[in-house]
C-alpha cells in the first residue's frame, strides 16, 4: 500500500471511533445524569520502511464534556442533583467511581444505593444511611443531609485532580487515573434529577457529517484498489 493509502485509513479508522462515539451519545439521550464524549484527533508523524515520513491521523483518545444538562423537578426524596462542577462518589466493586446520576434509594439496610445496589458515599468516603424510621429527609445546598433536624451525614462533591483524567467507564459512571479529590464550587439539589448533556439533534448532525466524510475515505480507497489492480494486470501482460 502507497503513503496515501496508510494515511486514508489512519483517518478512516478514526472516524470509525468518533462515529461509534456519537451513535452511543445518542443512546444515552436521555439517560440520567449522562456525559457526551467526543474524539480527540491528532496528528503525527512516521517513516515506514525507510520510505519519506507520513504525517498519520490519530483518534484513540476520549474527551468528555462536563457541560451542565438540564434540571428537572421529580419531587423524590432521594432524587438529588448537583448544580456546578462535581460529582456524586459511588463505591462498586471494582472501586470508587464518580457520577452525576443522582437517583438514590435506602436499601433494606438503610444504606443510599443507586439504581445498580452501588453505595453512596459521603464527604468522607463512608457509606450514607438513614434510619427506617427517620422520618422525611432533606437535603441542604452544602450537602447536610438531615431528618427532622438531626444531621444524618455530610455529602460531598467530588473530581478528578485534573478533567483529562476523567476515564469513562460506561453508563453514567467513570473512573479517575490518579483519584478524586473533593470540589468546593458546586451545590446540591433535592427533590431533582440532572439529565443528559447530549443534544441529540446537534448529534444527528454530525454524524451525517462523519459518515459522509467516511465515505469519501471509502470512495478513496476503492480507487486507489482499482488502479493497483489495472498496474497489476497491464504488468502481468
Amino acid at each position: 500500500m502507497d503513503a496515501s493509502g496508510h494515511t486514508t485509513l489512519t483517518r478512516q479508522s478514526g472516524l470509525l471511533r468518533e462515529m461509534q462515539a456519537i451513535a452511543n451519545n445518542i443512546a444515552n439521550s436521555s439517560t440520567t445524569g449522562f456525559r457526551r464524549e467526543g474524539v480527540i484527533f491528532s496528528e503525527y508523524v512516521r517513516r515506514l520502511d525507510g520510505a519519506p515520513s507520513l504525517s498519520m491521523a490519530h483518534a484513540s483518545a476520549r474527551n468528555v464534556d462536563l457541560s451542565q444538562a438540564e434540571i428537572s423537578e421529580t419531587g423524590g426524596s432521594f432524587d438529588f442533583a448537583i448544580e456546578g462542577d462535581g460529582f456524586f462518589l459511588i463505591e462498586t466493586p471494582n472501586g470508587n467511581r464518580l457520577t452525576r446520576a443522582g437517583s438514590f434509594s435506602p436499601s433494606a439496610e438503610g444504606e443510599l444505593v443507586n439504581p445498580d445496589g452501588y453505595r453512596l458515599l459521603d464527604q468522607g468516603g463512608a457509606p450514607v444511611f438513614v434510619p427506617p424510621d427517620a422520618g422525611p429527609v432533606a437535603l441542604a445546598a452544602d450537602g447536610t443531609l438531615s431528618a427532622a433536624g438531626r444531621p444524618l451525614a455530610q455529602l460531598g462533591l467530588w473530581g478528578p485532580q485534573d478533567p483529562t483524567d476523567l476515564i469513562h467507564e460506561g453508563g453514567t459512571l467513570f473512573r479517575t487515573a490518579r483519584g478524586e479529590i473533593p470540589v468546593e464550587t458546586g451545590r446540591f439539589l433535592q427533590g431533582q434529577l440532572e439529565g443528559s448533556n447530549v443534544n441529540a439533534l446537534s448529534e444527528i448532525s454530525r454524524m451525517i457529517d462523519v459518515q459522509r466524510a467516511y465515505e469519501l475515505g471509502q470512495s478513496f480507497l476503492d480507487r486507489e484498489d482499482d488502479r493497483l489492480k489495472t498496474v497489476i494486470q497491464t504488468l502481468g501482460k
